[in-house]
């Protein structure tokens, strides 16, 4: 048995008593096939595409329209040591750097702390920016919930197996734009989730676990819309409104992952679906999944009590505290020196 066969051995995929065999397609049955998977690729890139018109036609107009302005940005003078510094070794350096650097610079410590705290200025995303991303995700979240939620009692599989593949591609698609999206301050935590979720897509679909996947896509999409449309109102400085739409995220997010997600979904597919390689996998992804629900719902209670309860200054909610925001926070006057 060569490696590829090993790997594609209908014991280590599919239940027992199942084989390849079993899913073949016929003129009116039509079963999920791993090669489908590679359709992720020209959907991630179509994706991004889209994503890229959407913001530039739809969500930028529309954030410039509703009052969205970005700060006006501090001028930056060129000095090739002190960038240096900056790229290579932080972008906040200590006292002792401090020290160093105006000595190789010549220039007071007083400057070179002004230098890193308007090149810090210049690197925070705008907030159109901000906004633009916030718009895609919750038009993505949006419609892909409640699509699948119709999808869900649909009997044709065909549609929720190409309903499958676009989530799949979604997610390729965010991992991919990483790079160029505003960096959070949970950005390992949002790596794991989408390696964790396009594993878990990948082998359900391989395994013909479609209608289970698709149970457990709802119940994350169901809170994830609140989220985006809550940094969108946040970001127009609708702060009452984005208060009321938070909460109920929270309630959501609770409910739908700390509840329904273990005690309803997590059983079944460990109490009522048979054990085999392959869902023994999902099980472990899955675990990695209600771990990420328990740390976000801890960022989450804990936003709920000391900006909403408390009136505490207020920043972006959960996953979407930018690593930049602290300089943002700085004071303008000092960043238009």
């Amino acid at each position: 048995m060569g490696v590829s066969e090993g790997f594609w051995h209908h014991e280590f995929w599919l239940p027992p008593g199942a084989t390849w065999e079993d899913l073949k397609e016929s003129a009116d049955i039509h079963y999920p096939q791993p090669q489908d998977l590679l359709l992720c690729i020209p959907g991630a890139l179509l994706l991004i595409f889209v994503r890229c018109l959407f913001e530039r036609i739809v969500a930028l107009p529309l954030g410039r329209g509703l009052g969205v302005r970005d700060k006006r940005r501090p001028k930056v003078q060129t000095n090739a040591t002190l960038e240096s510094f900056y790229v290579l070794l932080g972008r906040t350096p200590k006292e002792e750097d401090l020290i160093s650097l105006a000595k190789q610079s010549d220039l007071p410590i007083k400057e070179v702390q002004t230098w890193f705290r308007h090149r810090r200025a210049r690197d925070q995303p705008r907030l159109s920016k901000k906004f633009c991303e916030a718009s895609w995700r919750f038009t993505f979240y949006f419609t892909s919930f409640f699509s699948g939620l119709a999808l869900l009692y649909d009997p044709l599989p065909p549609t929720l197996g190409w309903f499958y593949l676009l989530e799949l591609s979604f997610y390729c698609s965010l991992v991919a734009t990483l790079p160029f999206d505003v960096k959070r301050k949970d950005f390992k935590e949002q790596i794991i989730h989408h390696i964790t979720t396009i594993t878990l897509i990948s082998v359900s679909y391989c395994a013909n676990m479609i209608r289970f996947g698709m149970i457990v896509m709802l119940v994350h999409d169901a809170s994830d819309y609140f989220l985006e449309l809550a940094k969108m109102l946040h970001y127009l400085k609708w702060q009452r409104v984005c208060e009321v739409v938070f909460i109920a995220f929270a309630v959501v997010f609770i409910i739908s992952r700390l509840v329904i997600f273990p005690l309803i979904v997590y059983y079944y597919f460990v109490t009522k679906l048979p054990l085999f390689p392959v869902s023994c996998l999902i099980n472990a992804f899955l675990v990695v999944l209600q771990l990420l629900h328990i740390f976000w719902s801890y960022l989450i209670i804990q936003m709920i009590f000391t900006v909403i309860l408390r009136g505490e200054k207020r920043q972006d909610a959960r996953s979407d505290t930018e690593e930049s925001d602290r300089s943002e926070e700085e004071d303008p006057a000092k960043n238009q020196e």
